[in-house]
């Protein structure tokens, strides 16, 4: 099945669906053993989600323009490799935390629709989407598995129109988050593990499961499912994928290079300078 997931999927989608009238919702025979796992970052949306989120708090006064600029220092590097450092994503996790510590979680979901309208909405790929539609129409469940905050993860599983999610986890009390975490990141083989649980808790067949990323930091994640598909993806996973005989994807355009050698200070100062332009926008209007 790793070798021709999309096909056999799409497939079984027709033979699902059949004939559709259009207007009409498709009506289709659910499939409850099957699923499939999306990673976030760099494989449903362009860039790091924690740091587009971080941008849109920064709009409304969260944090300084300090904090915002190591944010864009990551996200560049983050855009530059398509890899994710481990030490970068724990700072940004460090710092997430700091500045939604005494925050109350209604008033954070609450910005993070409207972020996901401005920020979010336009950077998912479409051709990531397409499959995650495919297993729908095959009555098959998806769920999105990232070290982002789980908040953000329901949020754009949610709109997405997907199952659910899978997210670290940070500590609230009383309706405010504390700045700790609850367990630790899912990140590499914990995401493995939080698959696996899920999968006893829903009566999953895993040999029947599909996972998808762009990053070879979730190969444990890759093989805990019978089929894998690695959507812009980085070098070494690029390699195995194709050492494997798994699917790989890559929906990103041929300016990507154009892109990203773009000097990273000079791209830092344009992030920047468009931040401050929006506020001293906001605060005139």
């Amino acid at each position: 099945m790793a070798g021709a997931a999309s096909a056999e999927l799409a497939s079984t989608a027709y033979a699902v669906g059949g004939a559709q009238t259009p207007g009409v919702p498709r009506r289709v025979s659910p499939d409850p053993t099957a699923a499939a796992f999306f990673d976030v970052d760099n494989t449903l949306l362009r860039g790091a989600s924690i740091f587009w989120f971080a941008r849109g708090l920064a709009a409304r006064d969260y944090f300084t323009v300090r904090d915002l600029a190591g944010f864009a220092w990551k996200h560049l590097k983050f855009r530059a490799t398509s890899t994710e450092d481990v030490e970068d994503i724990s700072g940004a996790r460090d710092t997430a935390l700091a500045f939604v510590a005494g925050r109350r979680v209604d008033e954070i979901v609450e910005h993070g629709e409207e972020i996901y309208d401005e920020l979010l909405a336009a950077r998912i790929w479409s051709g990531t989407r397409a499959f995650a539609q495919l297993h729908l129409d095959a009555g098959q469940r998806v769920w999105l598995v990232t070290a982002a905050p789980v908040e953000l993860a329901e949020l754009l599983a949610r709109r997405l129109g997907l199952t659910g999610a899978l997210g670290t986890v940070a500590e609230t009390r009383d309706g405010i988050y504390t700045g700790r975490l609850v367990g630790d990141l899912l990140h590499g083989p914990a995401k493995a593990e939080a698959i696996r649980a899920l999968a006893a808790r829903e009566k999953l067949d895993l040999d029947r499961c599909v996972a998808y990323s762009d990053s070879i930091n979730d190969l444990p994640m890759l093989t805990v499912t019978g089929g894998a598909v690695a959507i812009n993806p980085d070098a070494p996973l690029r390699r195995l994928a194709r050492a494997r005989g798994w699917e790989v994807h890559d929906f990103r355009t041929g300016r990507r290079a154009a892109k990203y050698v773009l000097p990273v200070g000079l791209a830092a100062v344009a992030f920047l300078a468009g931040y401050r332009y929006r506020r001293h926008h906001v605060s005139r209007s």
